[in-house]
This record gives structure tokens, sequence and C-alpha cells, in this order.
């Protein structure tokens, strides 16, 4: 939706956000990241019902007094804020994504594994008010994607794609839904659809690697927040385009420029392609 009109909306004032997920990794990292911002404001700070950091400060884990309580209603977040970004699980995001829609509040989603049922309902609500859906919120993630996109229609089918990610050992989803992001741009420059070109698991006796698939690998281990590599195989030359997060912090970075973004947009879903203008 790249050529969405802008909705007239006053920007004089901080951007009121909540931040689902308080308590997790990529929370955290939302909450320092939104408290350091200027032109923001936290507002509200969600966790699920029976978390050990329900009632306390947002903003204690990382020694800032936020005067935010992180509580589980929805509803009553809901109605001190503007935008709600959601790092959750899908089961979550959906019942933010409706909740969102109801109350006409703009929702910025950066969770995996979503299908394409969980994808779709997301899209119902938008055609009530504006949210962004990225399974990466990393601006050089989304640079990456657009580079892979034009190496693949310029390469052609004489190169081998392959999508390599690797994440730390507590991540739940295989391929990382960057990895299925950058495969989906892989196949748009190929000109075929993913899923009948995709292959995700390769194991005894596979025959040769059939022409035009796009191979997946996945590694799990340690502490690594984020890796990923597309390789175009030819014959006498390897070309790999590779991305590799050491924070959280340029994930949170992205998912507040989509916050601002979503603010003056009309309904409707958007990416992050639409958020950096690719």
């Amino acid at each position: 939706m790249t050529d969405a009109p802008r909705a007239s909306a006053s920007t004089s004032t901080p951007l009121r956000v909540g931040v689902a997920g308080a308590s997790g990794r990529m929370g955290q990292a939302l909450i320092a990241a939104t408290l350091a911002a200027p032109d923001l404001a936290l507002a509200a700070a969600l966790d699920v019902p029976g978390s050990a950091f329900l009632g306390s400060d947002a903003g204690a884990r990382i020694g800032r007094a936020s005067g935010v309580t992180v509580d589980a209603d929805i509803d009553a977040a809901l109605a001190r804020i503007d935008v709600l970004i959601d790092f959750t699980r899908p089961e979550g995001t959906l019942r933010h994504a409706a909740a969102c829609a109801a109350r006409g509040t703009r929702l910025v989603a950066g969770t995996t594994g979503l299908d394409d049922a969980g994808k779709a309902a997301i899209a119902e609500c938008a055609r009530n008010v504006a949210m962004v859906l990225a399974p990466n919120m990393s601006v050089g993630v989304n640079v990456l994607a657009a580079l892979v996109e034009l190496a693949a229609a310029r390469l052609g089918p004489a190169y081998d794609i392959e999508v390599l990610e690797m994440h730390h050992r507590h991540k739940v989803d295989a391929p990382s839904g960057t990895a299925l992001a950058l495969g989906e741009a892989a196949a748009r420059g190929a000109g075929v659809a993913l899923a009948t070109h995709a292959v995700y698991a390769r194991e005894g006796v596979t025959g040769e690697r059939r022409g035009g698939t796009i191979g997946f690998a996945t590694l799990r281990g340690g502490d690594v927040v984020g890796e990923h590599t597309v390789l175009f195989a030819g014959s006498g030359e390897r070309i790999e385009l590779t991305h590799r997060a050491t924070s959280r912090a340029n994930f949170a970075e992205g998912a507040l420029r989509a916050a601002r973004f979503v603010r003056s947009r009309p309904a409707g879903l958007y990416d992050m392609r639409d958020v950096l203008g690719l």
C-alpha cells in the first residue's frame, strides 16, 4: 500500500505508545527505546495474566522509572494510547488486533509464526484502522529484502537460491518469519510462487537439487539475536547477502519508525516497505 494518502493528524504532541509483551526480550527493548525517544511517550505496558512482572514499573528492569505499571487489561491500555506495538505470540497478537480494530487504535505487529489464516484475520482488522505487520522491523533487513528481490530478478534461473538463518535457542518457530520474508522476496524477483518452490527440509537420499527451488536451512543455539543469509549459487561464482543483528535495539528502532508512520495513515494494512518507502 505504498500510495495511500496521508490522513490529517497532529504530530506536535508526543505519540502515546503501548507495548505488549512487556517482560519479554523485545518488550524490554521497546520500552527502553520508547523512553529514550523525545517524541514518544510510554503510556501502557501489557503482559500475560499471571506474569510476575504485573504491577511493577515498566522500566524497572532497565533501571528507569517510567511511571507506567504493567498490567493485563488490554481495554484499559487501549484507552490510554495511540499505537500498540506487539512482538508477542500469534494468539496474543490476534486478540490485540481485534481489540485495536474495535477501538480504532493503530497497531504495529512484529510477531512471527502467523499462519495464512492469522495474516488474513489481521488484514480484516486493518480495514477499520491502520496497522503495520512485518516479521522483521529492522531497517537493514528490509533493505536486504529489496536487494534479494533485485538480485533474483537480475541473476535469473541459472543461480540456485538458498536462505540460511540462525537464532537463539529460545526461538519457537522455524524457519524464522524473516527467512520466509526473504524467501518471498526472492520468489517475487524470480517470478515464482514461494508456496510451490520452497524446500524446507532435506534428509536421506534426496536426489539432485530441483531447479528453480528456494531452499531453507535453520540453525538454533546460544544467544544469537538473528542472522540471515541469502545465497545465489551459480556456476563458478556465489553471491551472499547477509544481515547480522547484534542487538534487539535495531528491531525496536524500526518498530518506532513504524509507529510514527502509522500515526497519520488511513485504515489499511502496511508493511516495512511502506514505512521505508521501498
